[in-house]
């Protein structure tokens, strides 16, 4: 069976906890509780492959630098998160791409972009075009999302594992060596 090791990443209060709980156990979290980090472990299907999903719920961390950089050496995909009504957990998006970039030592991951709290469109301080062109710069797919109504949650957490299987180079088995007797 495939394992992959997904990282949720993002500033602190944009529902990185939110979407995991509600992917994972189809819950909503309706009261703010910091997250120090949380792995959770769970069997899925992804276009009729069953695969092992390792997820690492990080907490909103104030310093990117500081990201464990074990956490996203060992990530095969990222989930980058922020709240559509907080305009500043979307300008922490480039430095958080940018420390995933670095320690993986590579231009581009695999990674989906994700517009969190997009049920809250009356508050809305980030457009969606401007996630979409994020998302663009960075060579990352995008969503906006809801953990509340369950909007795309499904979606980005599937698409991200496609990109990682895209990514994967396939192992080539060793040719056995024949000898002329």
């Amino acid at each position: 069976m495939e394992e992959y090791k997904l990282v949720v990443v993002g500033g602190g209060s944009v529902g990185k906890s939110a979407l995991t709980i509600r992917y994972l156990q189809n819950y909503f979290i309706s009261s703010y509780d910091p997250t120090i980090d949380e792995n959770y472990r769970n069997m899925v299907v992804v276009d009729n492959k069953a695969c092992l999903l390792d997820i690492l719920d990080t907490g909103g961390q104030e310093d990117y630098s500081s990201i464990s950089s074990y956490y996203i050496d060992s990530g095969d995909g990222f989930l980058l998160i922020y709240s559509i009504i907080d305009k500043e957990s979307f300008e922490e998006i480039n430095e958080i791409a940018e420390s995933i970039k670095r320690v993986k030592e590579t231009d581009s991951f695999a990674g989906v972009l994700c517009g969190n709290k997009c049920d809250l469109e009356k508050d809305r301080a980030v457009e969606r075009n401007e996630g979409y062109g994020l998302a663009l710069s960075l060579k990352l797919s995008f969503f906006e999302t809801s953990a509340k109504t369950t909007r795309n949650i499904e979606n980005s957490f599937h698409h991200l594992v496609r990109m990682i299987r895209k990514l994967q180079v396939p192992k080539v088995k060793e040719k056995k060596k024949c000898s002329i007797l």
